[in-house]
């Protein structure tokens, strides 16, 4: 017998037993008592891996900031250098420039139209200097910081999605979970029946009363009764993985689900039609924040035409001797010191900014394009969820209709077999009837919760009650 009741489920069975092979349980993420949707959501939200790792883009979105700030801010360096002339440069001068240099060339007497090699410089040097540099105006440091503080809040957004994702999962999961877990109690409900039935058929057929066919009939419905129910019973431990695995709970911990479907039957309404806002849908709320990231770009490329302007200073002591020792004479150390200011200005790039320009202006254009058939597909989702839930609906009522006609036909039925006015036969297909109006009527109920959850989606109020948390 087949239903839709959990579409795909066992394609995933042997994802949920590897996971449960894997993992081990963990004391702080066992759940005290049962726990209700909104309950499984506050845990996601605090142990899903994806929400944990979304929570670390902010703040490496956040610490991006704080560098860009730091670009603004006095950059101070300090810097000591030793170093060793072991083979001092020669320097070749004209021969009358030799009487410069006291005690080098030959005295004088060199030719004039000779050259007299010199030594330059002395065996050991040092410095030591603190430098120093401060921004005075960049047109790109100051558009880089809003981009910085756009991107933070795109990442904040990202969580937000990432949130919604975990809540749409998590509740589609609780929902399958709790569905297959009351299916599995009427299966071992109507496997029950079928044994009542079948012990007092054999009787009966002990006793003269029932033919071995009415027995035998019996006997096959109660053997496939008995296959469904260990069927239902398996999938609805493989659901309860699932909603594990997708709150990030460890496959062996306990979960039990507090709520129950004839409680949750009663909570078909969906609040936030009327207000509706594109910006609700965190997708459009995302788009727009890459607009304002795009337009930052063109901003950022057009100051790059206008000067940039920094000042730098730098203050130390240098020392230098050919004798190693006299390094640490602080006699020796003289001062040095400079400031100064720089302006870097822009000339010819060969058209880099402007190109860059255009092409940032026809990102935008795709952008709003792309903003435009978000709307669209917003609305054509919102129209198609309202519909399926509606449909659904009306389909769970005819169907819990049917199931109370199907279980007064069952009953009414076996009290006359019972009684010797009815025939076996009409027993076993008013127990197949009643079976196929339960599998219809968890199969409406099933479609119906998840339309509900899609319309949540589609008008982007499925974390609203939690934004908080």
């Amino acid at each position: 017998m087949k239903s839709k009741i959990v579409p795909a489920l066992l394609l995933l069975m042997s994802l949920a037993l590897s996971l449960q092979a894997q993992q081990q349980p963990d004391s702080k993420a066992k759940a005290e008592g049962p726990m209700s949707l909104e309950e499984c959501l506050e845990y996601a939200f605090v142990n899903s891996e994806n929400i944990k790792n979304a929570k670390l883009d902010i703040q490496i979105a956040r610490a991006d900031v704080g560098v860009t700030k730091s670009q603004g801010l006095p950059q101070i360096d300090a810097s000591v250098t030793y170093t060793n002339n072991f083979a001092v440069p020669t320097v070749y001068l004209p021969a009358e420039a030799s009487g410069m240099f006291s005690g080098n060339g030959n005295g004088g007497q060199t030719p004039s139209d000779e050259e007299v090699a010199i030594r330059f410089g002395i065996k050991h040097q040092s410095n030591a200097t603190v430098n120093a540099s401060q921004m005075i105006f960049d047109g790109s440091y100051f558009v880089g910081l809003k981009a910085a503080k756009v991107y933070s809040d795109l990442t904040q957004k990202d969580y937000l999605l990432t949130k919604s994702n975990i809540a749409e999962q998590v509740s589609k999961a609780y929902y399958t979970a709790l569905v297959n877990q009351e299916r599995s109690i009427d299966l071992r409900n109507n496997y029950s029946r079928l044994d009542t039935l079948l012990r007092e058929t054999t009787l009966m057929f002990e006793n003269g009363f029932a033919e071995k066919i009415d027995v035998d009939r019996i006997k096959v419905q109660y053997n496939n009764a008995k296959a469904q129910y260990n069927k239902a019973k398996r999938m609805a431990e493989v659901s309860m993985f699932m909603l594990k695995f997708q709150m990030g709970m460890p496959i062996n911990a306990p979960l039990e689900l507090s709520e129950s479907l004839s409680a949750i039957e009663g909570e078909w309404e969906v609040n936030g039609k009327d207000e509706f806002e594109y910006g609700n849908r965190l997708e459009f709320a995302k788009l727009q924040v890459n607009k304002e990231l795009v337009q930052l770009d063109i901003r950022n490329n057009k100051v790059q035409y206008i000067p940039k302007i920094t000042a730098t200073a730098n203050f130390g002591y240098n020392n230098g001797a050919d004798d190693l020792r006299r390094l640490t004479d602080l006699s020796r150390w003289n001062e040095l010191g400079s400031w100064g200011l720089n302006m870097s200005i822009p000339i010819f790039d060969g058209l880099r900014k402007h190109n860059l320009i255009q092409k940032n202006k026809l990102q935008l254009q795709q952008l709003e394009h792309s903003t435009s058939q978000l709307k669209n597909n917003i609305d054509l989702e919102i129209v198609q969820a309202e519909v399926d839930l509606e449909s659904s609906l009306e389909t769970l009522e005819v169907q819990r209709e049917n199931l109370e006609l199907a279980e007064e036909v069952f009953r009414v039925t076996k009290i006359k077999y019972q009684e010797g006015v009815g025939s076996n036969i009409e027993v076993t297909e008013a127990q197949y009837a009643l079976e196929q109006a339960e599998t219809n009527y968890y199969s409406a109920l099933y479609d119906a919760l998840i339309a509900k959850v899609e319309l949540k989606k589609a008008l982007g109020i499925l974390i609203q009650d939690q934004e908080s948390n």
